[in-house]
């Protein structure tokens, strides 16, 4: 009997390790097969920020960063107002457009599990994936028919507005799921002390997600940053410095578009060192949206912010 028994013991031990060693050879075959593909997706971003680089620090000086552009066919000036063009619409675009996705995106997560405002939550959801998903140039267009011929001028008015919609899907999606990280117990707790809805809502919810919504409001900043299309129909592009919220402006992308369409190779230079220029405050916004969720992370358990 004891033999059968270490018989049959080791027939199991063997197949566990059969088994064992199956899972591992699958599982490192997965992990190949993931980080090959992993590869394969940051080759193309490498490559583009290589090339930017390369071409783009060569236009690099303290000219080039705060002259206005000079005429078509010199070889001076500079890009200074759309730098200046650029923080400004973007700045402007963000007042519209951050509280209202913040605002939307609170409504959805906290006030429409209601019975009475599931269907038109459902509606506000679906509108906004479809804005989400509705090409630059259209809201170009729209800003153009409701700001533009109102006002009779391009103006950074209207690329503000155009902008501020391509922003306010984006922060209602995210604040929206990241609100939705919150421990009901904390909600809980909130009303167990008598607090007011509106209260558990901002003093708790809120703020235990500040790091959450501030990825929001980078991602749509950073998404709005290089958006051309609506800008080529809301603010025209100038060649001066900022004078007058009625008036066209310079930025970035229109810059870049407009030197890469000259059939010059010193302006081929400028769009490249622009697109870095461009890079550099993206990223700029990234790394100060890291600092901001490693010192203001609000602690959900062990080891997991948000």
């Amino acid at each position: 009997m004891e033999k059968a028994n270490k018989d049959y013991k080791s027939i199991i031990q063997s197949e566990i390790e059969k088994n064992a060693k199956k899972r591992k050879i699958v599982n490192n075959i997965v992990t190949v097969i993931l980080f090959g593909f992993v590869i394969i997706a940051i080759i193309p971003l490498v490559s583009i920020l290589i090339d930017v680089f390369r071409n783009g620090v060569a236009a690099f000086n303290l000219n080039f960063l705060t002259l206005p552009p000079g005429s078509i066919g010199s070889s001076n000036g500079g890009i200074g107002p759309a730098i200046q063009g650029t923080f400004i619409i973007v700045g402007l675009a963000s007042i519209i457009g951050v509280p209202v996705g913040v605002l939307a995106g609170v409504y959805l997560s906290e006030y429409a599990s209601s019975s009475r405002f599931k269907k038109f939550a459902y509606f506000v959801r679906l509108f906004n994936d479809v804005m989400t998903g509705i090409p630059s140039v259209v809201i170009g267009i729209v800003g153009y028919i409701t700001i533009v011929l109102t006002l009779g001028s391009f103006s950074i008015v209207a690329g503000a507005f155009a902008l501020s919609i391509i922003m306010i899907p984006i922060v209602t999606r995210v604040t929206e799921e990241t609100l939705k990280l919150v421990p009901n117990s904390l909600r809980e707790a909130g009303y167990a002390l008598g607090m007011a809805k509106w209260k558990v809502v901002w003093h708790i919810v809120i703020k235990g997600s500040k790091s959450g919504i501030t990825t929001g409001v980078v991602l749509a900043m950073s998404r709005i940053a290089g958006e051309t299309a609506p800008l080529i129909m809301t603010i025209l592009g100038t060649s001066l410095f900022f004078h007058s919220l009625n008036s066209p402006v310079d930025a970035l992308p229109l810059r870049i578009w407009r030197l890469a369409s000259q059939p010059y190779p010193f302006a081929h230079q400028q769009g490249w060192g622009a697109a870095l220029v461009l890079i550099l405050i993206v990223l700029s916004l990234t790394i100060a949206l890291r600092m901001i969720s490693q010192k203001r992370g609000f602690q959900l358990s062990k080891g997991a912010t948000i």
